[in-house]
């Protein structure tokens, strides 16, 4: 173990900084890894996890830590949000669903899966179309472990500074290691190109071999989640290194149905044939039925009026339809 790690944790000890402690007994924990220790490791990380891993919620962090900036400090690395949508709310697969809720009763048993040394399942990737309900899961996912939902900034991860992107994945992981969070990776393709793309300059390839063996070793309490549509284009070597990885295909015109009729429960809508607009989406990602009944309701409160009607409707399918997706 290095003096330096040694002095981190008294220094956190006195300080009482959970959060600086856990910094340093994730790096020693990382350090015994490598030095081959794993039972010691294992020890290390179920006493770690075990005051800490049930039970945790958004209130049990009145003040989060702020998210991390790039070198210059001008653009925060992530945007903390605070999940609002729900499980019940969500409309995709059965098998989806049931996959969802699988992992958030999981969770709060992470301390007795580490006791028995049973690996726990923290890394998914999502992979689907385009607006098919990924991003809303992850939220969903957030919501249900009443965690906050971390969305990852790739704009600003993606540094121009020779480097620097490696750098700014570390501090994201970082963060992630000093509170319970799930951490979203959108458009994930964008950073975890295959390295056989010859399009690809060596900075990038250098990106994806460091947050192979980043996301390799997190140990951290919270959940990482990437999310792609363009599965192919991802490295294969990525692929081992999810615990999981889940399917969001386009909705089925039962799916659409359910959609449609849910977002236009809060408001009046007699005479509206959703069996015919469902249709009517039919091959359309989950996110043309939310627009169809949004841009429905904007019609309505536009005229000054509380209902929604099936001139409404046909107004904005007209636009639905006509663009792409």
């Amino acid at each position: 173990m290095a003096g330096r790690h040694l002095k981190e944790l008294f220094r956190a000890f006195r300080m009482n900084d959970e959060l600086a402690f856990r910094r340093a007994a994730t790096e020693i924990i990382e350090e015994e890894e490598g030095k081959h220790h794993f039972a010691l490791a294992r020890d290390l990380q179920r006493l770690m996890a075990g005051g800490s891993s049930a039970g945790l919620d958004v209130g049990s962090y009145a003040v989060l830590p702020e998210p991390p900036k790039d070198r210059e400090g001008d653009w925060a690395l992530a945007e903390v949000r605070t999940p609002e949508r729900t499980l019940d709310e969500l409309v995709v697969s059965p098998r989806v669903t049931a996959t969802l809720r699988d992992i958030g009763t999981e969770v709060p048993l992470w301390a007795e899966l580490d006791q028995h040394a049973v690996p726990r399942r923290q890394r998914f990737l999502f992979q689907g179309p385009p607006g098919c309900g990924k991003t809303s899961a992850a939220e969903a996912l957030a919501h249900e472990l009443r965690r906050p939902f971390v969305v990852v900034r790739l704009d600003a991860v993606v540094s121009s500074y020779l480097g620097e992107t490696a750098s700014n994945l570390r501090r994201v992981l970082d963060y992630a290691n000093q509170a319970p969070f799930v951490l979203l990776f959108d458009e994930f393709d964008a950073l975890g190109r295959t390295r056989d793309d010859a399009a690809e300059h060596g900075e990038m390839k250098r990106v994806v071999t460091a947050f192979l063996q980043m996301i390799d070793k997190y140990r951290g309490p919270s959940i990482l989640i990437a999310a792609t549509n363009h599965p192919a284009l991802l490295d294969a070597a990525l692929w081992r290194r999810f615990d999981e990885v889940i399917d969001f295909g386009k909705p089925s015109v039962h799916e659409l149905r359910r959609l449609i009729r849910l977002r236009l429960r809060p408001v009046p809508h007699k005479g509206v044939d959703v069996e015919r607009y469902a249709s009517a989406l039919k091959g359309l990602p989950h996110a043309a039925a939310e627009k169809l009944v949004w841009d429905a309701r904007r019609f309505a409160l536009m005229s000054q009026r509380k209902e929604v009607t099936s001139d409404d409707m046909d107004g904005a399918l007209s636009r639905v339809t006509a663009r792409p997706w």
